[in-house]
């Protein structure tokens, strides 16, 4: 939809909002961390504002007979309903800018949308991960029912390898078969990428082999932490109300504001296919 007939009092043509939104969504995709190892669900349209939510707490296993007889259902623990709440970021272009800018033929600078659309991507990971209290919402890194790991020295070359061996093994003898992701704080990332000592590969190479969906940071796990996940969409996925959308607020002294907005929530449905790696100081 054009943009520019939807908002007709934004100072912007068809053209300027199309590049404004590739703006947003460009540098929102560019900071996004969970998006790239969970699956969507979704859009399922701006106005629904929850979403049901099938927790398994206890491992399961399929049946086996000779015809087959009975049913051998996949149920779940209990059901929960999650609140999708909005996350958004407000930004102002200044007239005279926009002037300028038409004036002199020159592109319109949208740092100020970026800069939104980035801090809406860290708050969505910043749910992913941590949840919110004030929605009542577990994330990857303080879910019930997750398992933990203590990890051990990762200054020491081959203790993370071990580790997210270990990590990797626990969530096998669940039943929880991968692809694997490991996400790790910043500060745990750059200890594995050193090399593995009595090799000349680094660490990291031989912890990818395990982890065949992909290996990440954020700075939305702090201290030094990390998880692997069994990213099966079974397991836990991100439910999407409404993806990133620009839209024009109002004029207020001569200026444009605009919001950059979503409304996701996760859905963690199997506690147990998430390993944390816990810093055995509790940092």
């Amino acid at each position: 939809m054009d943009k520019s007939l939807m908002y007709a009092d934004s100072p912007l043509n068809g053209e300027e909002w199309r590049e404004l939104e590739q703006t947003v969504i460009e540098n929102a995709r560019r900071q996004l961390v969970g998006r790239r190892f969970i699956e969507i669900y979704g859009p399922l349209g701006e106005g629904v504002q929850s979403v049901a939510n099938d927790i398994y707490e206890n491992p399961e296993s399929g049946g086996i007979s000779f015809h087959g007889a009975g049913l051998n259902l996949s149920e779940p623990t209990r059901r929960v309903h999650l609140t999708i709440p909005l996350i958004h970021k407000d930004f102002i272009l200044y007239w005279r800018d926009i002037k300028q800018a038409k004036q002199l033929g020159s592109p319109i600078d949208f740092s100020a949308a970026a800069n939104a659309a980035q801090q809406c991507a860290l708050l969505e990971d910043d749910l992913i991960f941590n949840g919110s209290i004030q929605f009542n919402l577990p994330g990857i890194m303080n879910v019930k029912g997750r398992i933990a790991h203590i990890r051990g020295d990762w200054m020491k070359s081959g203790n993370a390898f071990a580790d997210v061996v270990e990590a990797r093994n626990k969530l096998l003898q669940l039943g929880h078969t991968g692809p694997y992701a490991l996400v790790l704080s910043p500060e745990l990332y750059a200890l594995i990428h050193r090399v593995h000592e009595g090799t000349h590969v680094l660490e990291v190479e031989h912890i990818r082999e395990l982890m065949s969906a992909g290996i990440y940071q954020t700075p939305m796990i702090k201290g030094r932490r990390g998880a692997v996940i069994d990213a099966g969409r079974q397991n836990i996925d991100l439910t999407i109300a409404v993806d990133f959308q620009t839209v024009f607020l109002d004029e207020e002294n001569m200026n444009y504001l605009f919001r950059v907005y979503e409304s996701v929530v996760p859905r963690i449905k199997r506690p147990s296919a998430i390993c944390t790696l816990e810093d055995p100081e509790g940092k």
